[in-house]
C-alpha cells in the first residue's frame, strides 16, 4: 500500500513537472516569436526610414542638377541627409531611435519643400532676368545697327555735301600772247613772239559751296614735261602731291566767276612744241586741262 502511494505521488509530481516544462517551453517559444516579430518590424521600419531618406536625397540630387548654378543650401541639405542614412544603417534598431528618425524625416521633408520653393522662385527670377538681359542685348544690338546705319548715312551725306560743294570750271582757255608797246595783248602762235600765257577760267556757280577766299593751282608743263615758274609743290591729306607754276587767288560768292592769270616766260624765249596747262583746286582735285602748241 505504502509503495503504491509513493508511486502515485511520483507520477503526480512528474506530471506537474511536465506541465511546468511544457508551459516554460510554450512561453519561451512565444517570447522568441514575439522578439522575432519585433525585430522584423523594427527592421522594416528601419528600411522605410532609409528609403524615405534616400528618396529625399534623390530629390535634392535632381534639384542640384537642374539648378543653373550650385546652390549651397541644397548641397548642404543633401549631405546632411546622406549622414542620416549612414547613421540609420549602422544604428542598433530600437523603437525610440526609429521614432526619433521618423520625426526627423518629417522635418526634412518640410525643409525640402521650403528649399525647393525657394529654388523654383530663384530659377523663375533668373529666367526672367536672363530674358530681360537677352531682350536688352537685342535692343542694344538693334540700336548699334541703327547707330552704325546713321554713321554710314551721315558719312555718305557728308561726302555728298563735300562733293556737291566742290567748285568746278564751266570754261577753261589758254592763250599765248604778245604784249605790244601800248600794253595791249594780242594772241600769237609763235614761240619767239610769246611774252606770256594768259590762262582764263570760269568758276561755276554753286549755292551750297562756302563763300570766301579761294585758291587754285596752275600747272604749266613745257614740251619736255618740266613745270614752268619755279615748280612749287603742295601735298594733300591723302598723300597726293602736285608741282605747280602759280597760285591763283580769288574771292568766291557762289555765282559764276571769271578768273584770269598769267604765266610769264622764263629766261629767254618759250620753246617750240606742245604745252599742257592743268588747274587744281586747294584739295588738289584736277578741274581742267588744256593743250596747245607753239611754232
Amino acid at each position: 500500500m505504502t509503495e503504491t502511494k509513493n508511486n502515485n505521488g511520483l507520477k503526480v509530481i512528474a506530471g506537474l513537472l511536465g506541465v511546468v516544462l511544457l508551459a516554460t517551453i510554450i512561453y519561451t517559444v512565444s517570447l522568441y516569436q514575439d522578439k522575432k516579430k519585433t525585430t522584423m518590424a523594427l527592421t522594416q521600419e528601419k528600411d522605410l526610414v532609409v528609403e524615405d531618406l534616400n528618396s529625399l536625397k534623390s530629390e535634392y540630387d535632381k534639384a542640384i542638377l537642374e539648378s543653373n548654378a550650385t546652390n549651397e543650401e541644397l548641397v548642404s541639405a543633401r549631405d546632411r541627409i546622406a549622414k542620416y542614412i549612414d547613421s540609420v544603417k549602422t544604428m542598433k534598431s530600437d523603437i525610440a531611435s526609429l521614432s526619433r528618425y521618423r520625426r526627423q524625416v518629417g522635418v526634412l521633408k518640410e525643409e525640402r519643400e521650403q528649399l525647393l520653393r525657394q529654388v523654383d522662385s530663384l530659377t523663375k527670377s533668373n529666367t526672367l532676368i536672363a530674358m530681360q538681359r537677352d531682350s536688352t542685348f537685342v535692343e542694344l544690338e538693334k540700336q548699334t545697327v541703327f547707330n552704325d546705319s546713321l554713321v554710314v548715312q551721315n558719312t555718305q551725306l557728308a561726302d555728298a555735301v563735300e562733293r556737291g560743294s566742290a567748285l568746278n570750271l564751266s570754261s577753261f582757255t589758254v592763250d599765248a600772247v604778245r604784249e605790244r608797246s601800248n600794253g595791249k595783248l594780242v594772241s600769237t602762235s609763235r614761240a619767239k613772239s610769246t611774252d606770256k600765257f594768259k590762262i582764263c577760267f570760269t568758276v561755276a556757280d554753286n549755292v551750297i559751296a562756302e563763300a570766301g577766299d579761294r585758291q587754285f593751282l596752275v600747272e604749266v608743263l613745257d614740251p619736255q614735261g618740266n613745270v614752268l615758274g619755279g615748280g612749287m609743290t603742295k601735298s594733300s591729306e591723302d598723300g597726293a602731291s602736285v608741282s605747280y607754276s602759280k597760285e591763283t587767288d580769288f574771292y568766291y560768292e557762289n555765282n559764276d566767276l571769271d578768273v584770269c592769270d598769267f604765266i610769264n616766260k622764263p629766261s629767254g624765249d618759250f620753246q617750240k612744241g606742245n604745252y599742257m596747262v592743268n588747274v587744281y583746286d586747294d584739295k588738289l582735285k584736277l578741274l581742267g586741262t588744256s593743250k596747245f602748241a607753239l611754232k
